[in-house]
């Protein structure tokens, strides 16, 4: 073979690329690692949650002087929401990480991904986890009212409702000494009021007759009675507004909390796999 023909076989042979790779036989997944980060973290955020609830009823008091302000309180709330779910979230994404099997022959950037995926699925996992838990006690107590309701239509009539305060207020006497029947209308005045308000406004038959009713009740002319009967629904409106934002608050601040928490269960199984590995510091 002439050297022509020598050389066109080496340039084969080296610019033929392979045409298998070698995988590694173990799985991108390491499914006990991420349970077990995420089972320690929901523990750690249900230790946390019973702590911050001990601190909160330290902070009530049925004293004007020595209790914080509604937005204090609500605000020191939000806050330990999300330092829950920073610190919770990122012992168990650290644990996911760091418990994972480790991966030979993987490219540096793909092991990164394959932690950062381990710390969000130990955090995805333990936020379904604690929503099933805290869920069942809430089925528990809806069915057993559900199963309830037929049994307690009779005496549903005498119970409070969340109407009683108003048609308290709105049926108060003008002197002690008036006559007052107590029980008498007010289960009406009370479904007259529910549907109103639902509505935003009452129907001036409504209206005309509950003024009626407040008249002869507490001894008010029925100017003076049209006259409290819109400032019971001013305070009705207000109260029901106020607990419609609080809620859309919280639901605000829990959303962002579950968003930090994911980033941080993320963050930290990098750093977990990364000490797993070896190569926490070249990484940084």
């Amino acid at each position: 073979m002439g050297a022509e023909g020598k050389k066109k076989m080496i340039d084969t042979v080296v610019v033929t690329p392979a045409t298998s790779s070698d995988e590694p036989a173990i799985a991108g997944v390491s499914w006990p690692a991420i349970v077990a980060g995420a089972v320690a973290s929901l523990a750690l955020t249900l230790v946390l949650l019973a702590f911050g609830a001990g601190l909160g009823l330290s902070a009530v008091s049925p004293w004007g002087n020595s209790v914080a302000s509604a937005t204090t309180f609500k605000i020191t709330t939000a806050l330990y929401l999300v330092v829950i779910a920073m610190i919770s979230s990122a012992v168990g994404g650290y644990l996911a990480g760091r418990l994972r099997t480790r991966w030979v022959g993987v490219h540096s950037d793909e092991v990164y991904f394959r932690d950062t995926a381990h710390g969000f699925l130990a955090w995805a996992f333990a936020t379904v986890l604690g929503a099933i838990i805290l869920a069942a006690p809430a089925s528990t107590v809806l069915g057993g009212a559900a199963s309830g309701v037929t049994a307690g239509a009779a005496a549903a009539a005498s119970q409070s409702g969340p109407m009683d305060g108003y048609i308290d207020t709105l049926l108060r006497p003008t002197t002690p000494a008036a006559p007052a029947d107590a029980t008498s209308g007010r289960s009406e005045l009370s479904r007259i009021f529910d549907s109103s308000l639902r509505s935003g406004e009452f129907k001036p038959a409504d209206r005309a007759y509950i003024v009626k009713v407040i008249a002869a009740r507490s001894g008010l002319s029925e100017a003076d009675a049209d006259k409290r009967l819109t400032e019971v629904v001013t305070e009705a409106k207000a109260a029901a507004d106020a607990a419609r934002k609080a809620a859309m608050q919280l639901a605000f601040w829990v959303t962002a909390s579950l968003l930090i928490g994911a980033f941080s269960a993320s963050l930290a199984a990098t750093e977990g796999g990364g000490l797993r590995d070896g190569t926490w510091k070249r990484r940084r």
